[in-house]
């Protein structure tokens, strides 16, 4: 209690204590036309603030937002947490034909990719299973809405891209496909892998004689042409350049018709056939009340911990597994023995909506004021998304404290070293020492995390620019507050 108290202290003192930006800092945004203004920034020492300027001002954060995800996700989820898919059927096995569908549950797996559903349809091979009768099912229904990409609108005007991609609680192989674009002066060809029944690529891209380098200044969305037949085509529009090779994973098919191509390519290469169709559909939960009959486990996909998911989340800033893992805080709970289990509702409700509950929660049991807090989707790529200098700074406080503060930190990039931070502030004495999470959006730049001084004393330090000029200076700004509390 005494603990928190001081915490509160430390906040309520904040107004009052340096509030001048250290001379380096206020050049560099000087130099880059960012008023002062414009920036929040808050420097911890245990309960001491060493700097407070606009640390009460609700900002966008970008992707330190994810600190906020990972943390709640540690303490409520747990750091043993795993997410599964599960390959289940309530269908009798006779002389290898299941007589009935085969359902494909989604439980918010993020390593479920393409090597992890081949294992799972061998392990049905291994189970005698040639023939499949019935359907497939793909069962998303963990989260509401099951489809949120078909609901929410794509962060930017590029929802092909793979940091665009919105999960669902069955997201295969991130739904991506990889395409590889080659051009000379005059021709250019294109290859989709995996190859696809039934789906073509075409180009209408015009070749330009522009810098390889930034191939994608001339990219549009594709157009995604469905026939009646099924036949899928997929139409690649915009401008190349010439004598280019580039190779991307993109998003470029619906989900159904993903999960249902990559089925029958896996399926059928193992030997195996499918009577049925590929279709969405809820189905009952293991062991709940239902009048439809019990389904058994067939195969099974468990991901890696969450420490290890949380390294990939933070150090890389991937918005899709953020933003997977906060939806999973409104939908599963852990259980020691089984892991990680849906939560029973008794009515459907909107899972963003109880993972924003989930979050607040958190923060009112550790007294940090969730007021002007906006959250969206827990991963900072977000226009909607706020939280001030100073309650990030509190988060960063009460992470430090808590038993799962060494999985934290190791998910963290380090300055110098690795993450989004590998090629900043190597010649810093914070390199190698400081652990810092960046943000970036168009007119946003920010960092959070931990910093030793000069004497080796831990600092929360947590800076946020908001600004159309944001990136045209304001990632140096930031990096000189970073050197300047290492040198404190």
């Amino acid at each position: 209690m005494l603990q928190r108290l001081s915490l509160l202290a430390a906040l309520s003192l904040a107004a009052s204590a340096q509030a001048q930006l250290p001379p380096a800092v206020a050049e560099l945004l000087q130099a880059s036309n960012i008023p002062q203004s414009a920036i929040g920034a808050i420097v911890l020492r245990g309960d001491s603030t060493l700097l407070s300027h606009g640390a009460q001002a609700s900002m966008q954060p970008a992707s330190t937002m994810k600190l906020l995800t990972s943390m709640v996700a540690l303490e409520q989820l747990g750091p043993a947490f795993r997410s599964r898919t599960e390959l289940r059927s309530s269908a009798d096995l006779i002389d290898g034909v299941l007589t009935g569908d085969l359902i494909l549950r989604g439980g918010a797996d993020s390593d479920f990719d393409d090597q992890a559903f081949k294992r799972m349809l061998q392990t049905l091979r291994n189970q005698g299973i040639s023939t499949i009768r019935g359907d497939l099912i793909l069962d998303r229904s963990l989260f509401q809405p099951a489809r949120p990409d078909l609901v929410l609108t794509p962060f930017d005007d590029a929802p092909e891209l793979r940091y665009n991609v919105i999960p669902d609680a069955l997201l295969l192989n991130t739904n991506l496909v990889q395409i590889e674009v080659r051009s000379t002066a005059k021709k250019l060809t294109i290859k989709l892998m995996p190859e696809f029944e039934n789906v073509t690529l075409v180009s209408d891209l015009m070749l330009q004689a522009s810098n390889c380098a930034r191939w994608a200044d001339g990219w549009s969305t594709p157009d995604y042409l469905r026939g009646a037949d099924g036949k899928i085509r997929i139409v690649l529009r915009g401008s190349f350049p010439q004598n280019c090779s580039k190779s991307a994973s993109l998003n470029l098919l619906d989900r159904n018709d993903y999960a249902d191509r990559l089925f029958r390519a896996n399926w059928r290469r193992l030997g195996g056939s499918l009577k049925g169709t590929v279709r969405e559909a809820a189905t009952p939960l293991p062991g709940a009340t239902s009048a439809a009959p019990a389904t058994r486990l067939l195969a099974e996909h468990v991901s890696r911990a969450l420490p290890e998911v949380l390294r990939d989340i933070n150090k890389s800033s991937d918005n899709t597994l953020a933003r997977l893992l906060y939806l999973s805080l409104g939908s599963l709970s852990t259980d020691a023995m089984l892991g990680s289990r849906p939560i029973v509702l008794a009515a459907p409700e909107n899972t963003a909506a109880r993972a924003d509950l989930a979050v607040r929660q958190w923060l009112q049991r550790h007294n940090i004021d969730d007021a002007g807090v906006v959250l969206e989707n827990g991963s900072g790529l977000s226009r909607l998304e706020r939280i001030s200098p100073a309650q990030m700074a509190a988060v960063l406080q009460a992470a430090g404290n808590s038993p799962w503060a060494p999985e934290f930190l190791a998910s963290m990039p380090i300055v110098g070293l690795d993450g989004t931070m590998r090629n900043r502030l190597a010649a810093s004495p914070a390199a190698y020492r400081a652990r810092i999470k960046t943000g970036t959006l168009k007119n946003v730049t920010a960092i959070a995390g931990y910093v030793q001084d000069a004497d080796g004393r831990p600092c929360v330090v947590v800076a946020m620019i908001n600004h159309d000029l944001a990136n045209q200076g304001g990632r140096a700004a930031l990096d000189a507050l970073i050197d300047w509390v290492s040198s404190l």
